[in-house]
């Protein structure tokens, strides 16, 4: 059985014609009509705004991630628990492996492989096994029902089955097959490598070739990132889309957005845990910290688990249950960056993000102050809520603010306050609308009342509205 995989980006009925070496496959033609999407079906993920994202209907996309390398190579209970789990969890994105692995609480041996094997394990590399592509399809859909994007990893360099020692041709071979297949799957990204600098047998030039390899056979543009260890891949290339990054140096946050002029994604940030390996076991605290650190100074965040299991059963590589306190802390945050603006949240001072005179996101982390002095613009009413990010409590103040006011905080860390415009407030005389203008233009605009002012005039060139200016209907 031969399948054709492919993704309309239109609506309407469709031809086509097959070209194919294969006399039977050659010279097909037919039709079939592209339907609007159902409930839920926002469209792949692209780049908005130089360092967010957004789905293709122009719905918000704000990661929230998580990684279990080698989920899809675990007892197939273990992996329906995995599911059951996310299902339950605020994660949308989630790292997953092609090839299984082989490291510290990874010893288990896989119910399949990418290659057919011969019985003395040998890989035949001009074969697939259909059977274990029909399973990685399932987890991409399943993953897909649940509304979670699929973070493919390509290649890595624990392996004890020979697919890190692939020679060029093979990994293309590997690479358009790989593509061909899933390509098509609105869900997908494509991460070039876990930790690609510790792959002894690759040179740097061959990540450039892959990279090309994928953006010539990948049809949809899905998105393109590449993890590091200790080296750091270019992410300037145009034909990166988004920098993925292993770091726990959130100051330099700014200087990799600059640099970059992409979306910055903290896919490793170490992981919370108790193991004895340093890279897994920082506290619930401190991973719940680095997302709200990550999220006020305008990047993406990811999460992994640790924790020792009799049996190995570490989310971060094979799933299963959490056993850690950040994922409903995560959730909590999530509910605030829903709130925040569709464009995504921009740094605006040190510890503070959102958009200047619309939302702003205080994160005060370790820093116990017990008052925050608010200056606001003057044409808006604000609400004010005080956050505590660990106990996952909220209080919204009884009034809205309009231009300043001292917020009471309660001395302690982990707090955060969220300022958040509801409506717009005329003054009692008229003003510019400036360029940057929140009242001009806006469909907002439509909730604008004051009691002297019941008609509302205004200016595009930067003078003073009057009576004879154009008229607000």
């Amino acid at each position: 059985t031969y399948r054709v995989r492919f993704m309309p980006d239109r609506l309407g009925e469709w031809t086509y014609r097959t070209e194919s070496s294969a006399p039977a496959l050659d010279g097909q033609t037919g039709t079939f009509s592209c339907i609007p999407a159902t409930a839920g079906n926002h469209g792949p993920v692209k780049v908005r705004g130089t360092f967010h994202f957004a789905y293709a209907d122009g719905s918000p996309y704000r990661q929230i991630g998580t990684t279990s390398y080698a989920w899809i190579h675990q007892t197939r209970e273990l992996q329906e628990q995995t599911l059951e789990t996310l299902a339950a969890s605020p994660f949308n994105k989630m790292r997953m492996c092609v090839f299984p692995k082989d490291y510290v609480y990874n010893q288990n041996e896989p119910e399949l492989y990418p290659f057919l094997r011969d019985d003395e394990g040998e890989n035949d590399y001009t074969r697939f096994d259909p059977a274990f592509w029909h399973h990685l399809e399932k987890r991409v859909l399943d993953l897909q029902k649940l509304g979670i994007e699929a973070d493919i990893i390509l290649f890595h360099p624990y392996d004890r089955w020979g697919y890190a020692e692939m020679d060029d041709d093979t990994d293309d071979f590997y690479l358009r097959y790989a593509l061909a297949r899933l390509s098509a799957f609105r869900n997908v990204w494509w991460s070039l490598a876990n930790e690609f600098d510790f792959m002894q047998h690759k040179e740097p030039s061959d990540w450039d070739r892959i990279y090309e390899v994928i953006y010539r056979n990948d049809p949809y543009g899905r998105l393109r990132g590449i993890h590091n260890g200790r080296v750091w891949y270019d992410h300037t290339r145009p034909w990166v889309t988004h920098a993925s990054i292993q770091s726990s140096d959130f100051a330099r946050i700014e200087e990799h957005r600059q640099e970059y002029r992409k979306p910055v994604v903290f896919d490793e940030c170490r992981y919370e845990g108790n193991i004895k390996e340093g890279w897994g076991n920082i506290t619930a605290r401190e991973m719940v910290d680095r997302f709200w650190k990550g999220t006020v100074a305008g990047a993406y965040v990811g999460h992994g688990e640790t924790y020792q299991h009799p049996e190995d059963i570490l989310w971060w590589s094979k799933g299963g249950v959490f056993h850690g306190e950040s994922p409903e802390r995560i959730a909590f945050l999530k509910g605030f960056m829903e709130q925040a603006p569709e464009e995504g949240i921009e740094p605006l001072a040190p510890g503070v993000g959102g958009r200047d005179g619309e939302y702003y996101l205080h994160y005060f982390g370790e820093e116990s102050p017990r008052g925050l002095t608010l200056e606001l613009p003057s044409y808006a009413l604000f609400e004010v809520t005080v956050i505590d990010t660990w106990n996952m409590e909220k209080k919204t103040l009884p009034e809205t603010v309009l231009e300043t006011a001292t917020v009471a905080l309660p001395g302690r860390p982990w707090m955060a306050v969220q300022v958040r415009r509801v409506d717009l407030e005329f003054p009692a005389e008229p003003v510019v609308i400036d360029s940057n203008g929140i009242l001009f233009l806006e469909e907002k605009v439509v909730t604008l009342r004051h009691k002297s002012h019941p008609r509302i005039y205004y200016t595009l060139d930067g003078s003073a509205p009057t009576e004879e200016s154009t008229l607000y209907e």
